[in-house]
């Protein structure tokens, strides 16, 4: 394959993601006024509690089954390792710029998170369906793809809806705290409660019930509860210590109950459980219908963010005091030094032989660490209120520049694997 062709192939779905951001950013226009900010923040909560998690579901319980979980083990580990490294660049490029505090967070999760997902489904089918591939037989290298780019999807979000979320959720209670955020007020939930009076005054805080799991992001409650357990006598020593570690593994579990995270975790069961698996999938399965409408419901979750990271984008180009050293950091990060590392990661493993000999599998491992940031940061920036335009002017560069980056690291991969 050429490298114009492989040029072509790369920048279809960055193309895709750019054109789909600028019909945000004009539907978000004076002139257009179809997405105001309320209107963004309706649609972030339906893609965090209603497409995200259907998306996750319907991709995970078609391609992956219990034998590839177990044969795919070291795609956890990959995409763990290009977090830690990339928070911990990232964590580097914070301290040298030293940006304004409530967007640290956005800045380590924009250098540690990739685009696991989407840019995978596209990117990996395109280049097997190509002529003069190197991945051999072309239905089998789609079919392979599809389950190695859907896996990687729920790996990326498990880490996104976890770490990077954390990571944004602390930026944003700096940000409450810095502001003097004390208010205890809730929101009006009555039914004939104006759209104004369905905000706390002064903050951004959401709450979504799903079931009997409920997602919080009650900053100021959380900084409340830490003022009030480090004044207390009684939270000292040994006991002060239990407080601590239960109230960590509470938190984890919180996040991990995310609506995201649940539809990954239902996907897996489904997916990994033969009897399950058969009565969702496949022509026959008697309950085919409820795979359908996750499917339906989840392609909508690529084109939301999108447009909304568009939107946001328009804010940003008006109000952002975002440095340029900042951006020149993040894609110094994305497109150089991770691409880098990830070389030497997969051939170190394959060296030591704790990967198959598949190229496809050990492109999609290098890949990962190549990949623009995780779009889902823009749906999370937007359910904190903190770093939305600021994400929307990074995402604008990052995905401009990855037309570039991306196929010229593409090349790369496969000519090392060839």
């Amino acid at each position: 394959m050429g490298f114009w062709t492989l040029f072509e192939v790369a920048c279809m779905p960055i193309l895709q993601v750019l054109i789909i951001s600028l019909l945000g950013a004009f539907m978000a226009t004076d002139y257009c006024k179809l997405l105001p900010e309320d209107t963004r923040r309706y649609l972030n909560k339906l893609v965090f509690v209603v497409f995200t998690p259907s998306l996750m579901f319907a991709s995970l319980a078609k391609t992956v089954t219990l034998q590839d979980i177990i044969s795919w083990w070291f795609m956890p580990i990959n995409v763990g390792i290009t977090y830690l490294v990339g928070g911990i660049i990232g964590w580097i490029v914070v301290k040298i710029l030293r940006p304004k505090p409530h967007l640290e967070g956005l800045i380590i999760a924009t250098c540690s998170s990739g685009n696991m997902g989407n840019l995978l489904l596209i990117v990996v089918p395109a280049v097997c369906n190509e002529d003069g591939s190197p991945f051999g037989n072309r239905s089998v290298c789609n079919s392979t793809g599809l389950s190695y780019a859907s896996f990687s999807l729920a790996i990326g979000g498990f880490y996104v809806w976890t770490i990077s979320y954390q990571m944004v959720k602390t930026s944003a209670m700096k940000l409450r705290a810095a502001e003097g955020f004390v208010s205890r007020a809730e929101p009006n939930n009555e039914s004939d409660a104006t759209a104004e009076s369905l905000l706390l005054k002064g903050g951004s805080e959401i709450e979504v019930e799903v079931g009997v799991t409920t997602v919080a992001t009650k900053g100021v409650e959380d900084l409340e509860t830490q003022a009030a357990n480090e004044s207390s006598p009684k939270q000292k020593g040994e006991a002060s210590l239990w407080v601590e570690v239960l109230g960590f593994f509470h938190q984890v579990l919180k996040e991990l109950l995310s609506p995201p995270n649940l539809g990954a975790i239902l996907g897996f069961i489904f997916g990994a459980t033969t009897p399950l698996r058969n009565l969702v999938i496949g022509a026959g399965a008697p309950l085919r219908v409820i795979q359908d409408s996750t499917k339906l419901l989840g392609d909508a979750t690529i084109p939301c963010i999108t447009l909304i990271i568009g939107a946001n984008l328009v804010d940003g180009i008006r109000s952002s005091l975002i440095k340029p050293s900042i951006i020149i950091g993040v894609v110094c990060v994305r497109y150089v030094i991770l691409p880098v590392i990830g070389i030497w990661v997969v051939k170190a493993a394959g060296n030591l032989g704790l990967l198959s000999s598949n190229p496809l599998f050990r492109y999609v491992l290098m890949i990962q660490f190549a990949l623009p940031p995780a779009s889902n940061i823009g749906t999370i920036t937007q359910l904190f209120g903190v770093g939305q335009e600021e994400c929307s002017v990074l995402f604008l560069w990052t995905y401009l520049i990855a037309t570039f980056a991306l196929t010229t690291w593409s090349t790369i991969f496969m000519w090392i694997l060839t």
